[in-house]
């Protein structure tokens, strides 16, 4: 669907931001479009890391169930990109003091890329505000006020 809504909108002007998994969505479309990215603590290989999750199971941060079908972990593998094409189009920022996922892991994926990488923080960067300047212009967006 995304890719349908996306798919007469210019690449070199525009750009994708996602956190966690969906800093992988974000390589994903990066990679099939060609635009700039950039990853908040991305997900590297979801689709071996939800595999454990398949069945019923609650939601992140409630109690609300679901069920989380096998189909989705082969979705996951079927649109991961084996390499990155274009360094220059990826700006990670990574948290040493993830709790969920694995800051190493992530640093080695986007080796070559612009990198922040974080002493401390969290998976959910809750220091966001300070670095979003440097997302801001790396997007090539307004002079962040």
């Amino acid at each position: 669907m995304l890719m349908d809504r996306v798919a007469t909108w210019p690449a070199q002007r525009m750009g994708v931001t996602g956190s966690s998994l969906g800093g992988f969505y974000a390589t994903a479309v990066a990679e099939r479009l060609g635009c700039r990215a950039v990853l908040l603590n991305p997900a590297i290989t979801p689709a071996r890391d939800l595999a454990k999750y398949i069945g019923e199971t609650t939601a992140w941060h409630s109690d609300d169930r679901f069920f989380f079908r096998a189909e989705f972990i082969e979705e996951l593998q079927a649109i991961a990109p084996a390499a990155l094409t274009d360094l220059d189009r990826y700006f990670a920022v990574i948290a040493k003091g993830d709790e969920v996922l694995n800051w190493v892991e992530m640093s080695e994926r986007y080796r070559g890329c612009r990198v922040r990488l974080l002493e401390g923080s969290d998976h959910a960067l809750s220091d966001f505000d300070a670095h979003l300047p440097e997302v801001v212009e790396f997007l090539g967006l307004m002079p962040y006020q």
